[in-house]
């Protein structure tokens, strides 16, 4: 009888391939089976063709065209190959096999007999030293995850119930002022609710390369191997290793979790109702179904929110630049203090997005830092600082009249003492129609 093969045993096999010799100098090979493997895991398969790989892995635009540029089927062909080579040499006693059918990119897992079966126990992996700080460090991740979630409750339902008894006809009668209207009137009545995602971080959280040096000294290291909770999030597949560096002020969702009640607030003085979900819940389909505001971009499909898209990208920790203009950066990096290693600016980006049906948008607030998202939704509700963000996307348009319905906004704050302060405008982008 042939057993099947559990996610967990698939991801297994897919990280020794990955590590083997054979893809280790070879970042794109590695991107591509990673990522139609993790396509597939989430039950994606079917949607796996030339145009995604392309544009996902090798970055090729949205204009990219299969037919002319045959990269992801050479490609496709190098990694049958090299897949054959690593089974007949250091994978050849693998229990699970990965192959990549010709002309097709869903790779299948298979069971293969060890050719030098005796029958014996495997050997038992030897105990690391340091295992007890490990469990540890999960408990505390447990615990610190738990207690987020609930506090985050507690506001939300705090907030709902405040506002309800609270209601009265001038409240559904407001109207908001005319230097934010047109920035939020697409998530407003006569629209239905927007689906308001907050993100799930790890805690202890994840370094990256935003990280100072210092910060990156602090950390304690696990290997992934011992993390198959986190498979699933885009910190295992964008971070190298998995160093976690303790932190109060940062990544806690805190900031995310004041624009929420924030943004209730003002979606109930508009009688508009306040939906929020937890993105581990939320899946990419829903996302695509209704209006969708996006708090932090940590969620493993997110990456498709900024598919096909010039201009900025969020990715491992940094905000990139892909064709900066005059007086702009390729690389935007938070900046810290360097005596107290505090802090002391953060950047955001703030994505206006057609939905799959056009009269629905997809928003994403996105802070390097969580003070960075916190600051950016203060600023796209104050009238005064959301001037300079219209005039900017003005100047931009054809017309120079008519405020373009889908753009790119990178910003940055200063920060204080873990609190965000002032926010500003650094550069635009008009997404075409």
């Amino acid at each position: 009888m042939t057993l099947l093969i559990s996610l967990f045993e698939k991801r297994e096999e897919l990280r020794r391939v990955l590590e083997s010799k054979n893809f280790a100098g070879a970042p794109k090979k590695t991107r591509f089976l990673e990522f139609v493997s993790e396509q597939t895991f989430l039950g994606n398969g079917d949607k796996l063709n030339e145009y995604l790989i392309g544009v996902e892995v090798y970055d090729r635009g949205a204009d990219f065209n299969p037919q002319k540029d045959p990269i992801v089927r050479v490609q496709a062909h190098e990694i049958r190959r090299v897949l054959k080579k690593y089974y007949e040499e250091d994978g050849k006693d693998s229990l699970i096999r990965i192959d990549l059918p010709s002309g097709h990119y869903v790779p299948v897992f298979s069971r293969s007999t060890p050719q030098d079966a005796n029958g014996a126990d495997p050997p038992a992996e030897p105990v690391v030293a340091g295992l007890t700080s490990v469990s540890r460090l999960h408990l505390a991740l447990t615990l610190t995850l738990a207690a987020a979630c609930l506090v985050l409750l507690f506001l939300l339902t705090t907030s709902g119930r405040r506002q309800e008894q609270t209601a009265n006809p001038r409240l559904s009668a407001a109207t908001l002022p005319e230097g934010i209207a047109w920035f939020w009137n697409p998530f407003l009545p006569p629209s239905e609710a927007p689906l308001i995602v907050i993100p799930n971080h790890p805690l202890l959280r994840a370094a990256h390369d935003g990280d100072s040096p210092q910060t990156l000294a602090s950390g304690h290291e696990i290997p992934k191997a011992n993390l198959p909770e986190f498979r699933d999030t885009i910190h295992f597949r964008e971070l190298k290793r998995f160093l976690f560096v303790p932190s109060l002020t940062d990544f806690t969702s805190v900031g995310e979790t004041m624009g929420v009640v924030s943004l209730c607030e003002m979606f109930y003085s508009m009688g508009q109702k306040c939906r929020v979900q937890q993105s581990r819940l939320a899946n990419f389909e829903e996302i695509k179904g209704v209006n969708a505001i996006l708090l932090g971009g940590n969620q493993a499909w997110s990456g498709r929110v900024f598919l096909n898209e010039e201009g900025f990208r969020f990715q491992s920790g940094v905000i990139l630049n892909r064709n900066p203009r005059a007086g702009e950066k390729p690389v935007y990096k938070p900046e810290f203090d360097p005596v107290t290693n505090q802090l002391t600016r953060d950047y955001a980006l703030v994505l206006m997005l057609p939905n799959e049906r056009k009269e629905n948008r997809v928003l994403l607030i996105y802070g390097i830092y969580t003070q960075g998202s916190q600051a950016a939704i203060e600023y796209l509700k104050n009238p005064e600082r959301m001037a300079e963000l219209r005039r900017s996307l003005v100047d931009l348009s054809p017309d120079r009249k008519t405020i373009p319905p889908y753009f790119q906004a990178l910003l940055t704050t200063t920060v204080e003492n873990a609190v965000p302060g002032t926010s500003s405008l650094v550069a635009v982008r008009v997404i075409p129609n």
